[in-house]
């Protein structure tokens, strides 16, 4: 009898576990045969949400390996190297990644908060706040929000720079699952002057200060929240990932939120897979950007339109979405979007492909990517059972 798609996630993240934690792919790939922070913590959110002890342990061996290799300076690696016992550490390739440090601090919290061990936390208090200092200070202005370069974080090969949204979002929620254990003046007033700042640049009718009046007079963000903003003005594709976090951390008017949903349902129902593309538009090699697009790779280049980050769909991201749907009392919405996963994750007799081209439906990729098999146990979970993350 065949397993169903749910143990099949299980089994596939079974097979990525280490005595160092999970790695990002079961696929003989030395890139991927690492611990890495994002993959590693989104791993263990679902490894939290499956109750599975074994699992749980492992995402614990991926927090502290992480640790391990802190930098001195507060950077969370991007991946660890575990092969032969001789860790050999990546910060990042061609920029930094930010959001290694954020999705650490979740991470942390995450388990301390479904295993009701506030200990846990209090362990990593000294990482967790050299983190903070640093998120403080890639702030480069005091002004709340962080300034992250191009190639700074899971999208490292798409366009997005500055002020980006998705990034903000993830240090809300860190702040946020800090701030749970520690109950902290200081932490609860840096949370509420970023979910500000998020809501008065990325977000319609707030008032208040802009960072870039100008720029933001001119952007158009009825349906959902720009990807990010610099010096030079908004860019505005739809960036899933981030607008998933959005609803999650209910951020911006409840009015505003229902449109966002209304958008993402629309458009997910308009692809071939029926799941939501990563960014919307993709960049076509006649559009302004696609330069940018082009140069923004240090290996070979994987972005053609509708495949990878430019408006590829990821089982990953869509998890998020799932997620979203739920804190969002649509359960039957989250339920359709965790088949459309699932069917994702089963092609080719459960390969869990790293992502899909939207338009054509064929599999890009990396196959048994941990973090697609994430998405399926995360959603179903939530769905089926009392799992709740701490948001």
């Amino acid at each position: 009898m065949n397993n169903t798609p749910y143990q099949e996630a299980i089994q596939l993240l079974r097979q990525v576990s280490t005595p160092n934690g999970f790695l990002a792919s079961a696929e003989n790939i030395s890139n991927y045969k690492r611990v890495w922070a994002r993959d590693g913590v989104i791993c263990g959110l679902s490894a939290l949400a499956s109750g599975d002890e074994p699992l749980i342990a492992t995402f614990k061996e991926t927090i502290a390996t992480l640790a391990q290799h802190q930098h001195k300076n507060g950077f969370i690696p991007s991946n660890v190297s575990i092969e032969d016992g001789d860790h050999t550490v990546s910060y990042g390739g061609l920029a930094g990644r930010v959001d290694a440090v954020t999705w650490f601090i979740i991470g942390i919290c995450q388990i301390g908060y479904c295993l009701n061990d506030k200990d846990y936390v209090l362990q990593y208090k000294s990482h967790i706040e050299k983190c903070l200092e640093l998120l403080e200070a890639w702030e480069f202005n005091g002004k709340h929000l962080m300034y992250v370069p191009l190639s700074g974080n899971w999208a490292d090969e798409y366009i997005t720079d500055g002020y980006v949204l998705y990034d903000q979002l993830l240090r809300y929620w860190a702040l946020k699952c800090y701030h749970h254990f520690t109950n902290n003046e200081e932490v609860a007033s840096k949370m509420g002057a970023v979910k500000q700042q998020i809501e008065i640049n990325f977000t319609p009718n707030v008032s208040g200060e802009k960072y870039h009046e100008r720029a933001y007079g001119e952007a158009i963000f009825t349906n959902y929240m720009p990807c990010s903003f610099s010096p030079s003005g908004y860019k505005t594709p739809f960036d899933a990932f981030a607008n998933s976090l959005a609803l999650m951390l209910n951020i911006g008017e409840e009015s505003y939120q229902k449109r966002i949903v209304e958008y993402a349902v629309q458009l997910a129902d308009t692809t071939a897979l029926g799941l939501l593309p990563a960014f919307w538009p993709p960049i076509m090699t006649t559009d302004e950007n696609w330069n940018l697009l082009k140069n923004n790779c240090k290996y070979e280049f994987r972005n053609y339109p509708y495949e990878f980050h430019n408006a590829g769909s990821w089982a990953m991201v869509n998890g998020f979405f799932g997620l979203a749907l739920l804190q969002k009392a649509e359960p039957a919405k989250a339920s359709h979007i965790l088949n459309k996963i699932d069917e994702a994750n089963s092609v080719n007799d459960y390969s869990f492909y790293e992502n899909f081209n939207t338009k054509t439906q064929i599999p890009n990729g990396v196959l048994f990517c941990a973090w697609s098999a994430a998405a399926s146990i995360l959603v179903h979970q939530t769905l089926h059972s009392n799992f709740k993350l701490l948001l």
